[in-house]
């Protein structure tokens, strides 16, 4: 039949397969092998593993001691030297903290450092920055001696100006003052060189618009690039609001009257036993608390902020 069928020339058409039950739910596929790692990728997963096993280590080693320290600050006198390392007090007590605000001159030492900061503070962030911008914009015979000088500076160690620094206070009349404990630490150095090298990452063509306007050139470094710089200038607060709080030799040669004891001073006579006999872990340890809160706090704060030179970036 289908040899006559071919013979006429009608073509054979295929027959079409029944249409299926639209109920009828399609075949599931056959479930896929699951993915095998890569020797590559196991390696890298156990890289970053001991990585990060590394740091926690080291965070622990670091981080032990200041918890040691809150701890015993709420221990009394024989559990902080029976246990001297334990985290957790058998019994809590405030008896360092109502010692040192009640039977010291605590809150006159936290007072003085307080106001020689604030001063040193403010008062080196707006000299270091007026130091910066001439050594980076300002054209004038022995600019270039000048930088070298301050980069030298950075090379001497503080303790050897410590005999000069007290014999030209004691000359000039600033002994025992807060301008003696003050003025020397207004210039710093390396605020010097941190706000010259920022400065100098800023487009000269900013300042261009306002020159032509007749801004002068205090001007135009107040409202113009001193905006732009202000990541250097929050790195320059935080260092000099650290490095004034936490400063100890320069106040032992500009002063000895109990009346300008700051906390450094008064901390390092706590260690030395000026309130009584006995070991005094917790009131010694409670002191140094204390006078690490406000330099945890203003870190924090700025942290994010810290030489971030993308901020304030303009294209030409």
């Amino acid at each position: 039949m289908s040899e006559q069928i071919l013979a006429a020339g009608v073509p054979i058409v295929p027959p079409i397969p029944p249409a299926s039950d639209p109920g009828e739910s399609a075949p599931a596929p056959a479930p896929r092998a699951g993915p095998r790692r890569h020797p590559k990728t196991l390696r890298s997963v156990a890289a970053k593993t001991g990585l990060y096993a590394a740091l926690i280590a080291i965070a622990i080693v670091y981080i032990y001691p200041f918890l040691v320290q809150v701890a015993t600050s709420f221990k009394t006198d024989a559990e902080a030297t029976a246990n001297p390392v334990s985290l957790i007090p058998s019994q809590w007590s405030l008896a360092a903290y109502d010692k040192l605000f009640a039977n010291s001159d605590f809150p006159l030492w936290f007072m003085n450092s307080a106001i020689i900061t604030i001063c040193v503070t403010l008062g080196r962030v707006f000299f270091v920055s007026l130091a910066g911008y001439a050594l980076a914009r300002l054209h004038f015979r022995g600019r270039a001696t000048i930088f070298a000088l301050v980069v030298g500076v950075m090379a001497v160690p503080g303790v050897v100006l410590l005999i000069p620094k007290f014999l030209v206070l004691n000359q000039l009349n600033m002994y025992n003052s807060y301008v003696g404990m003050i003025l020397p630490l207004l210039v710093d150095a390396a605020g010097v060189f941190i706000m010259k090298n920022f400065f100098e990452s800023i487009p000269v063509s900013v300042e261009e618009q306002a020159r032509i306007d007749g801004a002068s050139t205090f001007r135009i470094f107040w409202s113009v690039v001193l905006p732009m710089a202000r990541p250097a200038l929050i790195t320059i607060i935080i260092l000099s609001f650290q490095g004034s709080w936490n400063e100890l030799a320069h106040f032992i040669v500009s002063a000895s009257d109990p009346a300008l004891t700051t906390l450094t001073k008064g901390v390092a006579s706590l260690a030395s036993g000026s309130l009584g006999s006995g070991n005094q872990y917790p009131l010694k340890l409670a002191a140094a608390l204390i006078m690490t809160i406000p330099v945890a706090v203003m870190f924090f704060i700025f942290q994010r902020r810290i030489m971030n030179t993308s901020e304030g970036a303009v294209k030409e």
